[in-house]
């Protein structure tokens, strides 16, 4: 658990260096993986030589999440640029309950009551977010932003659920993962505004700290506890990375939403929170009794 804490940490810090590199969003989602891959193929082969080659399901799951990052990263990062660094990372976080709800309908896990019931009055935070009834709202299209952030969630989700399900190591799988996914962004760049190949410095610093804290340190420490803990579990507590993001773009980048904005992310939080905390001894839909989790499944299985 503190090992997942402290990965949520340091990728906490990765919206507000988006925002300090300058760059357009597909710039900093392909650089931020590309400056990536020297060290995560080091730590790879590190840990290929101490357990061996990964088992090919491994290798083929760590590439579909490697897509899914991509996306993940190109609608995230443009999500930054419409609404800033704090309320695009408060709106990928959704992740939570669509983790909770794919898990329903891939593995039969009902959901807890208190998940469906959040459900609504965590999309009224997002609504509030958006800034549609906001003449103050914060960000150059709210709208645009929360679109463009329920899309990263919706990535972010079946990233995490692929490198659950594939192997219990770290390195290799996010090694696959972030290869495929520089691969991606490159291709799927033009689609999502271009990529500059040669930005200047500073950005060039920003986007490698990028590269080396978020992507290296603070993803290796989060895929090392997907499979040993249940990925509801994981999800939630990757809830420190929104809140300790909306502080960081405050007192870093002077990011100031609207009175009704910041009350839409106490809601989100809160509803996650409470809507996805319970657990409860349901009826599996195989018939047999036993204790289910309210979240989503402890199997290897976004």
């Amino acid at each position: 658990m503190i090992v997942a804490i402290v990965g949520a940490l340091v990728i906490s810090t990765s919206a507000p260096l988006v925002r300090l590199a300058g760059v357009s969003p597909a710039t900093s989602a392909l650089f931020r993986c590309a400056y990536a891959i020297p060290p995560m193929l080091a730590l790879a082969w590190l840990e290929r030589r101490r357990h061996g080659p990964l088992p090919r399901r491994a290798v083929l799951l760590a590439w579909a999440a490697g897509l899914t990052f991509a996306f993940d990263l190109l609608f995230w990062h443009h999500a930054i640029a419409y609404v800033g660094a704090g309320l695009a990372t408060v709106l990928g976080n959704l992740q939570v309950f669509l983790v909770a709800f794919a898990a329903w309908a891939v593995f039969g896990e009902r959901p807890s009551g208190r998940l469906v019931v959040a459900t609504p009055v965590v999309f009224g935070g997002v609504v509030l977010i958006s800034g549609v009834f906001d003449s103050a709202a914060y960000g150059d299209d709210p709208v645009m932003g929360v679109l463009a952030g329920v899309a990263t969630s919706v990535s972010y989700a079946a990233f995490l659920l692929l490198m659950k399900g594939g192997s219990d190591r770290a390195a290799g799988p996010l090694a696959h993962a972030t290869v495929v996914a520089t691969v991606a962004i490159a291709a799927l760049s033009p689609a999502f505004g271009g990529a500059d190949l040669a930005p200047s410095w500073p950005a060039h610093g920003w986007l490698l700290l990028l590269a080396l804290g978020p992507q290296v340190l603070g993803w290796s420490l989060i895929t090392f506890t997907l499979p040993r803990q249940p990925a509801a579990l994981t999800a939630l507590l990757l809830l420190v990375q929104p809140l300790t993001t909306v502080a960081l773009s405050a007192l870093a980048l002077g990011e100031r939403p609207s009175p009704w904005q910041l009350a839409g992310c106490g809601v989100v939080v809160l509803g996650v929170l409470w809507g996805s905390g319970s657990r409860r001894t349901a009826q599996p839909e195989d018939g047999t009794d036993g204790e289910q989790d309210a979240q989503v499944p402890n199997t290897s299985t976004v």
